[in-house]
């Protein structure tokens, strides 16, 4: 090759070189920008699954933007000289949910001093935190403490139900791992450690800070009417009661009635052996629910595994076998009817027996207190919470009820006089009004998770404003929590000159009407309130009330139900006949006839 090609060779050689470094110093100036304290280097990696992680529920994604600090409406004189030199930042564009799935490798941005990693997103390019991505979605929770939002109880695990303690509003408390990350990024349950005890709560009721834990929710409206509410009678103060919203849910697989029309039937051998009769009735009415009893007081429906484990006295007294049990609550579903149970929770003469340390105590002669002929469990003690709460469990396990009804969610009536006779057993030093919500509040968490309503009833009286009852029962309180209230304002139960009626009883119509419209504002107290279900009386007069009251027929019963749905109550009822007698449900069958629901909806 001559001299000259090879020069020439090596000048294109020179310039090639010259090329190459002009484009590699290119690529450096665009891939190494420093605008403000921003970085940007990129590895090359291939792109990978992580997932967004944070100490709450949702992660803030950012994205690159141009920004210029001195835009043109700042600039009066228009003058391009006088503009600064645009910049890029990132910018905030939205938070998602902690747990989500995304794109991302090695590329990364520092601004402000913070490094910030490439991300997609549903196809689109964000940044975020590096230290916010993990690569297992099981290390998306970040947070090492919580605090309690609304006082629960601390539970050993959640397949049991059993209280190991209790934690409360505003408390700090360690978080040693979660189960459930929801869609929300929202942790379901987690492990927490308070002092010295260890166990499980409901993530729902925890805040991120301790600021946010100890506010009541909307205190401008529930503080400010729940405030005014008296403490005459030591019930407690309505004021410290949780009015955090409860969501209502609607389980696909169990829908509730929009009006239950519900008859009442008792756990005894004659009636749940007769079950066919009772179907056959009722498929020539409206009914579409029945109300059967699980445990009433000294009354076990069947001998149930919690009876033989926790309670041997109800276990051998049980009035039907667990056979014939089944085969009535088996036969009315398979009739195609929304089927309740009912428990009485706090009057249980037959546990006391087995377990008198868990009763109302005596102190003059230091055993459980006899009230009216029956035995308490203190509202207050957490075994009688577990125990009535695993015969629940049980019962809708083993018969597929649709819905526990507990009765008896109180302290005893009528006790005022004899307060310094008697102890409850103040575990926790709570109100009893706290008590009782708090009850509630532990078994619908616990029933939902088996898709199971749950339904409270109360004393007519709760329906008074001005008061928190003696017992403990709270109506917003209680309606705020539970699926459904019902209340048992039976007319023979008011005193002559109630709602200015002399005599109540001969009046169901006004009474009904009259009630319901205060129970219609009572619901308004709460941000999520329980659909109202009210008991309704079904039985006569009784004779110590008035020797000449009336008779409950159809017309009687009927004008009792058309008072609450003419004040609103629609959700349906229930009838009270203690002894379940069919031929007083035949002799009412027109009032049980009408579709009232339908009539009121004008559907």
């Amino acid at each position: 090759m001559s001299g000259k090609n090879r020069r020439k060779k090596g000048r294109i050689k020179k310039k090639i070189i010259m090329i190459l470094i002009l484009l590699l110093t290119g690529l450096s100036i665009l891939f190494s920008l420093n605008f403000n304290n921003l970085e940007v280097t990129t590895k090359k990696e291939k792109v990978k699954d992580k997932y967004l992680a944070s100490i709450t529920n949702t992660v803030p994604i950012y994205q690159l933007e141009k920004n210029n600090k001195n835009q043109e409406e700042n600039n009066p004189t228009n003058n391009p000289s006088e503009l600064e030199e645009e910049t890029s930042v990132l910018v905030e564009k939205e938070s998602i949910p902690r747990g989500t799935k995304v794109k991302t490798n090695d590329k990364t941005i520092e601004f402000e001093n913070k490094i910030y990693q490439w991300i997609q997103v549903d196809g689109k390019d964000y940044y975020v935190a590096q230290e916010q991505l993990v690569s297992k979605k099981e290390n998306s929770v970040l947070e090492k403490k919580i605090y309690i939002r609304s006082t629960t109880s601390i539970l050993e695990n959640i397949e049991s139900s059993k209280i190991v303690g209790l934690a409360t509003k505003g408390e700090e408390l360690e978080v040693l791992s979660y189960e459930d990350l929801k869609e929300d990024g929202s942790v379901y349950v987690y492990q927490v450690k308070s002092g010295e005890t260890t166990g499980y709560i409901y993530g729902i009721y925890t805040s991120y800070t301790k600021e946010e834990a100890i506010k009541n929710y909307q205190a401008e409206i529930y503080d400010a009417i729940h405030s005014k509410v008296k403490n005459t009678y030591g019930g407690g103060e309505a004021i410290k009661l949780d009015f955090y919203p409860n969501e209502k849910p609607t389980f696909a697989n169990n829908l509730m009635p929009d009006s239950v029309y519900a008859l009442y039937l008792n756990c005894g051998s004659n009636t749940i052996n007769n079950i066919d009769a009772y179907i056959e009735f009722a498929k020539n009415t409206k009914i579409n629910a029945f109300v059967v009893d699980i445990k009433d007081n000294e009354s076990p429906a069947y001998p149930a595994k919690t009876f033989e484990q926790l309670s041997p006295t109800n276990y051998s007294h049980a009035i039907n076998s667990y056979e014939s049990y089944k085969n009535a609550i088996t036969k009315l579903k398979e009739a195609g009817f929304y089927v309740i149970g009912r428990i009485t929770t706090f009057k249980d003469s037959f546990y006391v027996t087995d377990h008198p340390d868990t009763a109302i105590l005596d102190k003059n002669t230091n055993q459980p207190y006899l009230h009216n002929g029956s035995y308490w469990p203190s509202a207050y003690n957490r075994d009688v919470w577990y125990y009535t709460l695993s015969l629940a469990k049980e019962a809708v396990k083993e018969f597929g009820f649709n819905e526990i009804n507990f009765d008896y969610v109180r302290f005893p009536d009528r006790m005022n006089s004899v307060s310094d006779r008697v102890d409850l057993k103040n575990q926790y030093n709570e109100d009893k009004t706290e008590a009782i919500q708090r009850f509630i509040q532990y078994a619908k968490d616990a029933l939902h998770e088996l898709e199971v309503y749950i339904s409270i009833d109360v004393f007519g009286e709760t329906t008074n404003s001005t008061y928190t009852t003696a017992y403990g029962q709270y109506w917003p309180a209680i309606s705020n929590v539970a699926d459904v209230i019902s209340g048992m304002p039976y007319p023979d139960h008011f005193s002559s000159g109630s709602y200015g009626l002399s005599k109540p009883w001969n009046n169901p119509y006004q009474l009904m009407f009259y009630w319901g419209s205060y129970a219609t504002d009572r619901q308004k107290e709460s941000p999520t309130p329980a659909k109202v279900r009210t008991w309704i009386q079904a039985y006569d007069v009784m004779k110590y009330v008035d020797p000449n009251g009336i008779n409950y027929g159809a017309n009687e019963v009927e004008n009792e139900i058309r008072g609450l749905y003419d004040a609103g109550l629609t959700g349906g009822y229930i009838t009270w006949l203690s002894n379940s007698n069919l031929d007083k449900y035949k002799s009412q069958i027109q009032a049980f006839q009408i579709d009232y629901g339908k009539e009121y909806n004008h559907e």
